[in-house]
């Protein structure tokens, strides 16, 4: 077997917090060799996260930063920053979520790099887009959720705005990022050339939330009001049964027909407001309303039995902590207990995709600050004296 599909690629990650590593950590999860560049204190993630064995190993960071090894440089520092571009020009890939001003001045924008590397693939994560008039502003996840309209679908659902408590424009940013370099990387085995990328956030998530709810807005001029009424329901949730809670989703017609057996009432095959998909969206609160009457008159287990004879999609209602010992998930090993080497005993993830032609082998847990620098210096070419010399002044650690 090989050791993944990006087996001898390296990448230089510049990045901090989650969307930069989630990108760079899904890189390395398909075999990529990845060098997380991290300045003296090391990436806030490490820090900001409650739960931990001992400073600066954060549970969420050891998640997000599995398959990497940590190199400690002062770019500040003249000798940290010739260190940063020496690593660069003989990589494959350069990841940054710095903003593009800086990245200039430092010299570390495609411009400036791409002459010493014309194959490398330079991909910035901004949160805006550099034309427009946002460009080098600051933001994290919720400032995002805020403007592109993802708050916004919770107001016009339950009446107020509201953030998804996960960093879901991050999660989804990164990997449009790291999907983003996959596509250069095969046009580089084309045509030889690197590329520059650049991923912003608030573009990528408003692209999200209008392919979503542009609705009858796509046309101009509107033929209705935008959002998907389904989606937009207060009732579009995990609905209650008399011990708990369940999800259903009968969609097509057969679907919609075996949901009003099970329930007992086949009558409404012909009710004008149910008989169609069209006339089920169109009547999306009544088709909710009813679901909600009918799940609260068994338990979840009995619904579960009922739907799953009836090939109606369902599923029971799983908390965060639920997902530990849900039964699929056990099935196909989702859960890989590792010895970390300083942090113990830890739970991680399995890497969800699977290739025939071969996965990486190796799983390399999130590694401590600087724990590699002298090593990956060495690498890069540095003799021992120049590597004690850099580690004496700061400009690496």
């Amino acid at each position: 077997m090989s050791g993944g599909p990006l087996e001898g690629i390296r990448v230089i990650d510049l990045t901090t917090v989650v969307v930069g590593p989630i990108c760079t950590r899904t890189l390395g999860d398909q075999g990529a060799e990845v060098i997380k560049v991290e300045a003296p204190g090391g990436d806030i993630l490490r820090y900001l996260a409650a739960g931990s064995r001992s400073p600066a190993m954060s549970g969420k960071f050891i998640n997000f930063n599995r398959n990497k090894r940590s190199i400690v440089l002062d770019i500040k520092q003249p000798e940290g920053l010739a260190a940063l571009k020496r690593l660069i020009a003989g990589a494959d890939v350069f990841v940054s979520n710095v903003r593009p001003a800086a990245l200039a001045r430092a010299g570390l924008d495609h411009a400036s790099l791409a002459p010493s590397n014309p194959r490398l693939i330079h991909c910035g994560i901004v949160a805006f887009g550099t034309d427009g008039r946002y460009a080098n502003r600051p933001a994290y996840d919720p400032i995002i959720q805020s403007l592109s309209g993802v708050a916004g679908t919770f107001e016009r659902a339950i009446g107020e705005p509201r953030f998804v408590p996960m960093v879901m424009t991050d999660h989804i940013t990164g990997l449009v990022a790291a999907q983003s370099i996959g596509f250069a990387l095969y046009r580089r085995e084309k045509t030889g050339q690197g590329e520059a990328i650049e991923v912003p956030m608030f573009e990528t998530m408003a692209s999200f939330v209008a392919s979503e709810h542009l609705g009858a807005a796509t046309f101009d001029p509107p033929e209705g009001p935008s959002g998907d009424a389904r989606l937009l329901s207060p009732d579009y949730r995990p609905l209650p049964t008399r011990d708990g809670f369940i999800t259903i989703r009968p969609n097509d017609n057969r679907q919609a027909f075996a949901f009003f057996d099970a329930i007992g009432r086949p009558e409404l095959r012909t009710d004008p407001r149910f008989a169609t998909p069209i006339t089920r969206t169109q009547n999306a609160a009544d088709y909710f309303t009813l679901q909600v009457e009918a799940l609260a008159q068994k338990t979840t287990a009995e619904w579960l039995a009922i739907f799953a004879e009836a090939d109606v999609p369902a599923a029971r209602y799983n908390s965060i902590d639920d997902l530990l010992d849900d039964p699929h998930l056990g099935d196909v090993g989702f859960w890989q207990g590792d010895e970390h080497p300083t942090e113990g005993r830890i739970r991680r993830t399995r890497i969800p995709v699977t290739f025939r032609g071969g996965m990486r082998e190796e799983t390399r847990p999130a590694p401590r600050l600087g724990a590699q620098t002298r090593e990956i210096l060495a690498e890069a070419g540095y003799a021992p004296a120049e590597i004690d010399a850099m580690l004496q002044s700061g400009a690496a650690a």
